[in-house]
């Protein structure tokens, strides 16, 4: 289903998706109140969302349309500004799968060209998630999936791959990496675990453009009751504080003349990211080697799998997030495959493994 109050985007939307060859266009709508009210009908796997229509905005029909299509995908499609920024956020939080930024006139066609590749990753990405929740709905009379390897600590995961055991070493760094349901598991994670931190630096790569990253650390600041921001270069490591890497740019940690600190760089693509985790992993393996603790959170792709082995060969501990709790099994599900995980879990469990590693009582 395709919901957009302008004639060009439902138009060009419905042209890509319909010329790939793997996508049934069930309904088009103008607005909100018409999605809302024909999603019980048309049945869709997955809803591509304006966010900004007339007579009903996205974020008003939005719990409508997950209310009335249980197991829908919904890919929120917004202006890349702060306030489209604020508002696609919002959307997550209220059960958006992902988001996606609408191109600017001045980004001329090759902005067009990324926001066709993009749409297109993502719609295949969610769709194929969609339907697989669909068919396990059906074929256990409606109940909800199992947790998957909720809990995993054997020394074999019940999603393939032999786990490391964790590291006895102190924790003296938080790595994360996320992308698609990145945002939602963020919050999460840092409400679990935001007490916690006050003697360690956490640094975070979420695959995100520009302006996203800014609003993105506001909300984390929130959830976990410290200070977070994007990070600048040159900046210190501190303990108790958040960093999370700009959109448009790696970041990467390096040995300062007193201290750790971080290093932007606007150098190419990696995994077709910028920001990138890998670099980052990398970089933190590189210094903090055994004490460091790395957490690879749902998203697309397998940007961190290789950082990710790289902590867990120098001594470090590296989590990833179980499938059933991730929105896309992509960069954990690659970092299990190279069997760099000490632990498998749900979102839920995460923080309560990363408190117990940082001592906190339970």
């Amino acid at each position: 289903m395709i919901v957009d109050d302008s004639v060009f985007m439902r138009g060009i939307l419905k042209s890509w998706l319909g010329e790939s060859g793997e996508f049934e266009i069930v309904a088009v709508h103008a607005n909100g109140r018409r999605a809302a009210d024909d999603v019980a009908r048309s049945q869709p796997d997955l809803v591509i969302l304006d966010l900004e229509m007339p007579d009903m905005d996205g974020l008003t029909a939005l719990p409508l349309i997950l209310e009335r299509r249980a197991g829908a995908s919904v890919l929120v499609a917004s202006a890349l500004s702060r306030r489209g920024a604020e508002i696609s956020l919002r959307a997550l939080s209220l059960g958006a799968a992902d988001y996606i930024p609408k191109p600017e006139a001045a980004h001329g066609a090759s902005g067009v060209d990324v926001f066709r590749r993009e749409l297109l990753a993502r719609a295949r990405s969610l769709g194929q998630r969609a339907r697989r929740r669909s068919s396990t709905r059906a074929a256990t009379g409606g109940a909800a999936a199992g947790g998957g390897v909720a809990g995993a600590t054997s020394s074999v995961s019940r999603q393939g791959g032999k786990l490391r055991p964790y590291s006895m070493m102190p924790v003296n760094i938080l790595a994360i990496g996320s992308s698609t349901g990145g945002p939602q598991a963020l919050t999460r994670l840092f409400a679990d675990i935001g007490p916690n931190i006050r003697n360690i630096p956490v640094v975070v790569v979420q695959h995100m453009p520009a302006t996203f990253t800014a609003i993105l650390a506001e909300h984390i600041a929130r959830a976990a009751g410290r200070p977070c921001a994007e990070g600048r270069d040159g900046e210190p490591l501190l303990p108790g504080r958040i960093y999370v890497a700009p959109g448009g740019l790696h970041m990467d940690v390096v040995r300062g003349a007193s201290s750790m600190q971080l290093r932007l760089s606007d150098g190419p693509v990696v995994n077709f990211c910028k920001p990138a985790v890998d670099p980052m992993f990398k970089s933190v393996a590189g210094l903090y080697g055994g004490s460091t603790l790395a957490a690879v959170l749902t998203g697309m792709g397998s940007d961190g799998a290789e950082g990710a082995l790289r902590i867990a060969e120098t001594g470090g501990s590296v989590i990833a997030q179980d499938e059933e709790s991730s929105v896309v099994w992509g960069m954990p599900g690659a970092t299990v495959a190279l069997g760099a995980c000490a632990g498998i879990l749900p979102i839920g469990e995460i923080g309560l493994r990363i408190n117990r590693m940082l001592g906190a009582r339970e």
